[in-house]
């Protein structure tokens, strides 16, 4: 092979750790669903894709939230399923309990901001989740649900990108795992 010539990639590793990273999902929430429940003050914020292959919302929560949702593990959720492919929970919007079932596939985020931990996913097609939405509705706001109340999704997200006074980046800011960093550039 020559120099300018890239290897391809034809066991998709990229395709195979975000699995694997999903799994890491999938045991957190094995553990939050357990008798014991969630330890200490770990919580969870997922977003996942509401029109995702095999998510489950009602239609007036898919109607609020065409795009992605973010909902919270903490307190005040019932009856979490959690399954080798999907989780399934009954979560309460505005004092009205609602299931929802996500796929693994439909995450995009995971964040415990206790631990400051959050994996990062990415979506192969997004254009097809969202073409037969008006191109207004196309990047709706998530909601943080759990009390009933609704928090903007950046209270999920706000120390991201979080710096210091000086510009440089908070040592104390979530640890992103992001696919990139395996890539081969």
């Amino acid at each position: 092979m020559s120099e300018d010539q890239m290897p391809v990639d034809l066991m998709d590793y990229a395709a195979l750790t975000q699995n694997a990273l999903r799994g890491v999902i999938r045991q957190a929430l094995l553990r939050a669903g357990s008798r014991d429940g969630l330890p200490g003050e770990h919580h969870f914020y997922i977003t996942f894709l509401t029109r995702g292959p095999g998510v489950s919302i009602p239609d007036d929560l898919l109607a609020r939230y065409p795009y992605d949702i973010t909902i919270v593990l903490q307190h005040q959720f019932r009856d979490l399923r959690v399954t080798e492919d999907f989780m399934r929970v009954t979560l309460t919007f505005g004092g009205v309990p609602k299931i929802l079932t996500v796929p693994y596939a439909a995450i995009t985020r995971f964040h415990d901001p206790y631990a400051q931990f959050m994996l990062e996913f990415e979506v192969d097609d997004t254009a097809a989740l969202t073409q037969d939405l008006d191109p207004s509705e196309g990047s709706a706001e998530g909601t943080l649900a759990e009390t009933g109340a609704d928090m903007p999704v950046e209270a999920a997200t706000e120390k991201t990108d979080a710096r210091t006074d000086d510009g440089e980046p908070d040592p104390d800011a979530p640890k992103v795992v992001s696919l990139d960093q395996f890539r081969k550039k």
